[in-house]
Protein backbone atom coordinates (compact mmCIF):
# COMPACT_ATOMS: atom_id res chain seq x y z
CA UNK A 1 0.00 0.00 0.00
CA UNK A 2 1.40 3.51 -0.56
CA UNK A 3 2.20 5.64 1.90
CA UNK A 4 -1.36 7.49 3.41
CA UNK A 5 -2.97 4.93 1.95
CA UNK A 6 -4.82 3.63 5.09
CA UNK A 7 -5.78 7.00 5.74
CA UNK A 8 -6.97 7.69 2.11
CA UNK A 9 -8.70 4.57 2.43
CA UNK A 10 -10.36 5.69 6.25
CA UNK A 11 -11.79 8.84 4.38
CA UNK A 12 -13.03 7.18 1.56
CA UNK A 13 -14.71 5.26 3.81
CA UNK A 14 -16.08 8.27 6.04
CA UNK A 15 -17.42 9.78 2.88
CA UNK A 16 -19.21 7.17 1.48
CA UNK A 17 -20.80 6.49 4.83
CA UNK A 18 -21.36 10.12 5.49
CA UNK A 19 -23.28 10.31 1.69
CA UNK A 20 -25.60 7.66 2.28
CA UNK A 21 -26.69 9.07 5.61
CA UNK A 22 -27.49 12.42 2.98
CA UNK A 23 -28.99 9.99 0.67
CA UNK A 24 -31.42 8.24 3.47
CA UNK A 25 -32.10 11.83 4.79
CA UNK A 26 -32.96 12.79 1.02
CA UNK A 27 -35.47 10.41 0.69
CA UNK A 28 -37.13 10.56 3.92
CA UNK A 29 -37.32 14.06 2.83
CA UNK A 30 -38.90 13.36 -0.76
CA UNK A 31 -41.56 11.18 1.12
CA UNK A 32 -43.61 14.20 2.48
CA UNK A 33 -41.41 14.05 5.39
CA UNK A 34 -43.84 11.10 6.70
CA UNK A 35 -40.88 9.19 7.39
CA UNK A 36 -41.42 8.31 10.94
CA UNK A 37 -44.72 7.30 10.21
CA UNK A 38 -43.19 4.02 7.85
CA UNK A 39 -43.28 0.96 9.87
CA UNK A 40 -44.64 -2.51 8.75
CA UNK A 41 -47.59 -2.32 10.93
CA UNK A 42 -49.17 1.50 10.15
CA UNK A 43 -52.65 2.53 10.17
CA UNK A 44 -53.89 5.65 8.88
CA UNK A 45 -57.43 6.79 8.55
CA UNK A 46 -58.89 9.78 6.79
CA UNK A 47 -62.20 11.08 8.18
CA UNK A 48 -64.39 13.70 7.40
CA UNK A 49 -66.92 15.22 5.01
CA UNK A 50 -66.56 16.01 0.94
CA UNK A 51 -63.34 18.09 1.57
CA UNK A 52 -61.93 15.37 2.62
CA UNK A 53 -63.60 12.81 0.40
CA UNK A 54 -62.44 14.81 -2.76
CA UNK A 55 -65.33 15.84 -3.83
CA UNK A 56 -65.08 17.83 -6.96
CA UNK A 57 -61.50 16.19 -7.97
CA UNK A 58 -63.27 12.82 -9.97
CA UNK A 59 -62.00 9.47 -10.48
CA UNK A 60 -64.31 8.44 -7.39
CA UNK A 61 -63.64 4.83 -6.32
CA UNK A 62 -67.10 5.44 -4.27
CA UNK A 63 -70.41 6.94 -5.92
CA UNK A 64 -72.29 7.40 -2.81
CA UNK A 65 -69.60 8.99 -0.62
CA UNK A 66 -67.88 10.36 -3.61
CA UNK A 67 -64.25 9.37 -2.37
CA UNK A 68 -61.75 10.18 -4.70
CA UNK A 69 -57.96 8.85 -5.51
CA UNK A 70 -56.85 11.98 -6.51
CA UNK A 71 -58.23 13.26 -3.24
CA UNK A 72 -55.48 14.48 -0.23
CA UNK A 73 -55.92 11.42 1.95
CA UNK A 74 -55.75 8.87 -1.29
CA UNK A 75 -52.28 10.97 -2.04
CA UNK A 76 -51.54 10.67 1.50
CA UNK A 77 -51.67 7.11 1.48
CA UNK A 78 -49.94 6.21 -1.79
CA UNK A 79 -46.62 8.37 -0.63
CA UNK A 80 -46.62 6.39 2.52
CA UNK A 81 -47.21 3.02 0.62
CA UNK A 82 -49.72 1.85 3.06
CA UNK A 83 -53.29 0.77 3.15
CA UNK A 84 -55.65 2.62 5.22
CA UNK A 85 -59.35 3.41 5.99
CA UNK A 86 -60.87 6.05 3.50
CA UNK A 87 -64.16 6.84 6.07
CA UNK A 88 -64.29 10.86 4.39
CA UNK A 89 -67.92 11.32 3.22
CA UNK A 90 -69.49 13.94 1.13
CA UNK A 91 -72.01 15.49 3.51
CA UNK A 92 -70.59 14.61 6.55
CA UNK A 93 -71.86 15.56 9.81
CA UNK A 94 -69.79 16.00 12.97
CA UNK A 95 -72.96 12.96 14.39
CA UNK A 96 -72.40 10.99 11.00
CA UNK A 97 -68.48 11.33 12.08
CA UNK A 98 -69.15 9.63 15.46
CA UNK A 99 -71.88 6.92 13.80
CA UNK A 100 -69.94 5.62 10.91
CA UNK A 101 -66.40 6.81 10.47
CA UNK A 102 -64.77 5.26 13.79
CA UNK A 103 -65.06 1.77 13.40
CA UNK A 104 -61.36 1.80 11.69
CA UNK A 105 -59.86 3.41 14.67
CA UNK A 106 -57.74 1.14 16.91
CA UNK A 107 -55.33 1.99 20.00
CA UNK A 108 -53.25 0.30 17.01
CA UNK A 109 -53.85 3.80 14.85
CA UNK A 110 -50.96 5.51 14.16
CA UNK A 111 -52.00 8.48 11.86
CA UNK A 112 -55.81 10.29 11.66
CA UNK A 113 -56.84 12.93 9.32
CA UNK A 114 -60.35 14.88 9.38
CA UNK A 115 -61.78 17.59 7.96
CA UNK A 116 -65.39 18.16 9.63
CA UNK A 117 -67.59 21.15 10.41
CA UNK A 118 -68.55 23.22 7.39
CA UNK A 119 -71.57 21.12 7.09
CA UNK A 120 -72.81 21.47 10.41
CA UNK A 121 -73.38 24.97 10.56
CA UNK A 122 -74.75 24.85 7.40
CA UNK A 123 -72.30 26.26 4.98
CA UNK A 124 -73.33 25.22 1.97
CA UNK A 125 -77.32 26.64 2.27
CA UNK A 126 -75.22 29.68 2.68
CA UNK A 127 -73.17 29.26 -0.45
CA UNK A 128 -76.79 28.41 -2.57
CA UNK A 129 -78.55 31.27 -0.64
CA UNK A 130 -75.58 33.53 -2.20
CA UNK A 131 -75.66 31.79 -5.73
CA UNK A 132 -79.26 33.37 -6.29
CA UNK A 133 -79.75 36.54 -8.43
CA UNK A 134 -78.64 40.14 -7.41
CA UNK A 135 -81.96 41.23 -5.70
CA UNK A 136 -81.70 38.16 -3.68
CA UNK A 137 -80.11 39.02 -0.09
CA UNK A 138 -78.26 36.13 1.38
CA UNK A 139 -77.01 37.91 4.52
CA UNK A 140 -79.80 35.87 6.57
CA UNK A 141 -78.51 32.93 5.35
CA UNK A 142 -74.60 33.62 6.18
CA UNK A 143 -75.83 34.93 9.89
CA UNK A 144 -77.43 31.69 10.85
CA UNK A 145 -74.08 30.39 9.77
CA UNK A 146 -72.06 32.51 12.13
CA UNK A 147 -74.70 32.40 14.77
CA UNK A 148 -73.48 28.40 14.30
CA UNK A 149 -70.35 28.61 14.28
CA UNK A 150 -69.86 30.95 17.30
CA UNK A 151 -73.08 29.00 19.31
CA UNK A 152 -72.78 25.62 18.47
CA UNK A 153 -70.01 24.36 16.40
CA UNK A 154 -67.27 24.13 19.52
CA UNK A 155 -69.56 21.83 21.17
CA UNK A 156 -70.02 19.36 18.47
CA UNK A 157 -66.02 19.62 17.04
CA UNK A 158 -65.16 18.59 20.76
CA UNK A 159 -67.48 15.89 20.68
CA UNK A 160 -66.18 14.39 17.57
CA UNK A 161 -62.32 14.94 18.12
CA UNK A 162 -62.89 13.05 21.88
CA UNK A 163 -64.48 10.64 19.70
CA UNK A 164 -61.81 10.19 17.71
CA UNK A 165 -59.21 10.01 20.85
CA UNK A 166 -60.87 7.60 22.58
CA UNK A 167 -61.00 5.17 19.57
CA UNK A 168 -57.63 6.11 18.72
CA UNK A 169 -55.23 7.40 22.06
CA UNK A 170 -52.19 6.70 20.59
CA UNK A 171 -52.50 8.42 16.88
CA UNK A 172 -51.49 11.81 15.81
CA UNK A 173 -54.33 14.19 14.33
CA UNK A 174 -54.29 16.19 11.81
CA UNK A 175 -57.32 18.61 11.35
CA UNK A 176 -57.53 19.59 7.93
CA UNK A 177 -58.89 23.51 7.83
CA UNK A 178 -61.03 24.76 4.82
CA UNK A 179 -60.01 27.62 2.61
CA UNK A 180 -61.51 30.96 1.55
CA UNK A 181 -63.44 30.40 -1.62
CA UNK A 182 -63.56 33.44 -3.58
CA UNK A 183 -61.24 36.49 -4.53
CA UNK A 184 -63.95 39.29 -3.64
CA UNK A 185 -63.32 40.80 -6.72
CA UNK A 186 -66.93 40.39 -7.94
CA UNK A 187 -69.17 38.04 -10.63
CA UNK A 188 -67.30 35.97 -13.05
CA UNK A 189 -69.15 33.35 -15.38
CA UNK A 190 -68.90 30.60 -12.84
CA UNK A 191 -70.32 32.82 -10.18
CA UNK A 192 -72.38 35.68 -12.40
CA UNK A 193 -74.44 36.80 -9.09
CA UNK A 194 -72.38 37.03 -6.32
CA UNK A 195 -70.86 40.64 -5.57
CA UNK A 196 -67.94 41.55 -4.28
CA UNK A 197 -69.47 42.37 -0.84
CA UNK A 198 -71.19 38.40 -0.64
CA UNK A 199 -67.78 37.29 -1.21
CA UNK A 200 -66.10 39.55 1.15
CA UNK A 201 -69.22 38.41 3.70
CA UNK A 202 -68.41 34.43 2.92
CA UNK A 203 -64.50 34.39 3.26
CA UNK A 204 -65.21 36.15 6.32
CA UNK A 205 -67.60 33.48 7.02
CA UNK A 206 -64.61 31.05 6.21
CA UNK A 207 -62.40 32.73 8.49
CA UNK A 208 -64.42 32.34 11.84
CA UNK A 209 -64.91 28.69 10.76
CA UNK A 210 -61.20 27.76 10.19
CA UNK A 211 -60.52 29.70 13.37
CA UNK A 212 -62.89 28.29 15.47
CA UNK A 213 -61.57 24.82 14.15
CA UNK A 214 -58.32 25.40 14.86
CA UNK A 215 -59.04 26.26 18.62
CA UNK A 216 -61.00 23.44 19.23
CA UNK A 217 -58.52 21.10 17.76
CA UNK A 218 -55.15 22.26 19.36
CA UNK A 219 -57.05 22.09 22.83
CA UNK A 220 -57.28 18.57 22.69
CA UNK A 221 -53.76 18.12 21.30
CA UNK A 222 -54.06 18.06 17.62
CA UNK A 223 -52.58 19.40 15.04
CA UNK A 224 -54.29 22.31 12.96
CA UNK A 225 -53.33 22.66 8.81
CA UNK A 226 -54.27 25.61 7.61
CA UNK A 227 -54.93 25.44 4.30
CA UNK A 228 -56.24 29.23 3.50
CA UNK A 229 -52.70 30.48 2.65
CA UNK A 230 -51.74 27.47 0.30
CA UNK A 231 -54.99 29.22 -1.58
CA UNK A 232 -54.29 32.51 -2.22
CA UNK A 233 -54.40 33.32 -5.80
CA UNK A 234 -56.39 30.24 -6.52
CA UNK A 235 -59.75 31.01 -5.52
CA UNK A 236 -62.65 30.54 -7.92
CA UNK A 237 -62.39 33.88 -10.74
CA UNK A 238 -59.19 33.42 -10.26
CA UNK A 239 -56.83 32.65 -13.54
CA UNK A 240 -55.63 29.48 -12.13
CA UNK A 241 -58.59 28.34 -9.68
CA UNK A 242 -58.13 25.17 -7.70
CA UNK A 243 -61.71 25.45 -6.02
CA UNK A 244 -64.91 24.65 -8.77
CA UNK A 245 -67.13 27.43 -8.81
CA UNK A 246 -70.84 26.71 -9.47
CA UNK A 247 -70.98 23.52 -11.16
CA UNK A 248 -73.85 21.33 -9.27
CA UNK A 249 -72.15 18.11 -7.84
CA UNK A 250 -68.63 19.50 -6.84
CA UNK A 251 -69.35 23.00 -6.73
CA UNK A 252 -67.01 24.84 -4.20
CA UNK A 253 -65.28 22.09 -3.67
CA UNK A 254 -61.30 21.43 -4.89
CA UNK A 255 -60.32 20.19 -7.59
CA UNK A 256 -57.79 17.61 -7.87
CA UNK A 257 -55.11 20.62 -8.27
CA UNK A 258 -56.34 21.44 -5.41
CA UNK A 259 -55.83 18.61 -3.25
CA UNK A 260 -52.37 18.22 -4.48
CA UNK A 261 -50.90 21.38 -4.98
CA UNK A 262 -53.05 22.93 -2.07
CA UNK A 263 -54.34 20.44 0.61
CA UNK A 264 -51.32 17.98 -0.09
CA UNK A 265 -48.76 20.59 -0.26
CA UNK A 266 -49.78 21.59 3.53
CA UNK A 267 -50.54 18.25 4.78
CA UNK A 268 -46.94 17.35 3.52
CA UNK A 269 -45.34 20.78 5.32
CA UNK A 270 -47.59 19.89 8.79
CA UNK A 271 -46.04 16.52 8.42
Amino acid sequence: MRPGGRAAAGAVAAIAVAAAATVVLVLSAASAQTGRFQTDRFEYAALGDSYSSGTGAEAYTDEECLRSERAYPSLLAEDLGVDFDFAACSGAETDDLLDEQLDGLSRGTDLVTVGIGGNDIGWGVSLAACMMPDEHDCTPALDDAVKAIEDELPTLLDEAYTGIKDRAPAAEVYVIGYPRLFNGEGPCESIPHVSAEEQDLMNLGADMLSEVVAERSEAHGFTYVDVREAFEGHAVCDEDPWLHGYTGTGSFHPTAEGHEAGYYAALSEAL
